[in-house]
């Protein structure tokens, strides 16, 4: 049996051999379908990329969209704060104008204040200087009358020098007509006792 099974075997082996070499090989796909499936797949990848460029987009507008508007809207804000401002420098602008009149005013009301001032200070120099002539004169006059002569005569000289005898009176202190002013009477008395 052996060597039945050994010439079975072999003739297994031959057909096996036989079928393998005559056997047709499978059906392959050929070129074309290759490059049809190389096509497909490149224009499903055009396709994907094309919408993801697409939302890409869209979102990129949307953003600029955004952004114009909120600088539209940060633009209205400024235009609006420019308009307040300028109505209040108008504001201002009015105040300074009022102001500038009232320091005007009261630059006029101090000038005249201070002519005024002025004014009343040399009424009181003079009054001063008058009252200071008229205490001269009236001692003067007393040493005359006492019969001092000499005295008055040195008390008219010092009287002279002072530069007070201008400051007597022109008018008569008794305010009747006819009547001799202090200064009428310093001059007699003077020629007097020259």
């Amino acid at each position: 049996m052996n060597q039945q099974d050994h010439n079975r075997e072999e003739q297994e082996m031959q057909h096996l051999q036989h079928e393998a070499e005559h056997a047709r090989p499978h059906k392959k796909v050929s070129v074309m379908g290759y490059l049809a499936i190389l096509f497909a797949a490149a224009f499903l990848l055009l396709l994907l990329s094309y919408f993801m460029q697409q939302r890409a987009n869209q979102q990129a507008i949307s953003g600029l969209e955004a952004t114009s508007s909120n600088a539209f809207d940060s633009i209205n804000n400024l235009i609006a704060e420019k308009d307040r401002l300028t109505e209040q420098v108008e504001d201002l602008e009015g105040q300074v104008a009022g102001l500038q009149e009232q320091l005007e005013d009261s630059q006029s009301q101090l000038s005249i204040a201070q002519d005024a001032a002025e004014n009343a200070q040399t009424a009181q120099d003079s009054a001063q200087n008058a009252l200071e002539a008229m205490d001269w004169f009236w001692r003067i006059q007393r040493q005359f009358s006492r019969g001092y002569y000499t005295d008055a005569h040195n008390m008219m000289e010092e009287f002279e020098a002072s530069g007070l005898p201008q400051y007597l009176p022109q008018e008569a202190l008794t305010g009747r007509e006819g009547d001799p002013s202090p200064a009428q009477q310093y001059q007699e008395l003077k020629e007097a006792l020259s």
